[in-house]
């Protein structure tokens, strides 16, 4: 989180505020507006690494776990829902 995030973080922290970031990857139905094709190809491989191809619920599922009272305590967190594609495959 930047400085100015984790700034306010601090101070609304103490009141039961939590301030989370969902990093996703490839989803199936979305395109990289602008990428070269070639980019495009190597993220949909990297996708790959669980033998899937994300959905559009696999990212809202993750926004629904980090928003959810059960995970009050987690928070200043990055969660890469992304099927594994930070692994380089």
């Amino acid at each position: 989180m930047g400085d100015g995030s984790r700034e306010g973080l601090l101070q609304v922290g103490p009141h039961g505020a939590t301030a989370n970031v969902v990093l996703p990857g490839y989803v199936s139905g979305t395109e990289f507006f602008g990428a070269p094709a070639d980019k495009k190809e190597l993220a949909r491989r990297r996708a790959q690494t669980v033998g899937m191809v994300g959905e559009p619920q696999d990212i809202t599922a993750a926004v629904a776990f980090l928003t959810s009272p059960e995970v009050r305590y987690i928070t200043g967190e990055f969660l890469n829902s992304n099927g594994g594609a930070v692994l380089g495959r």
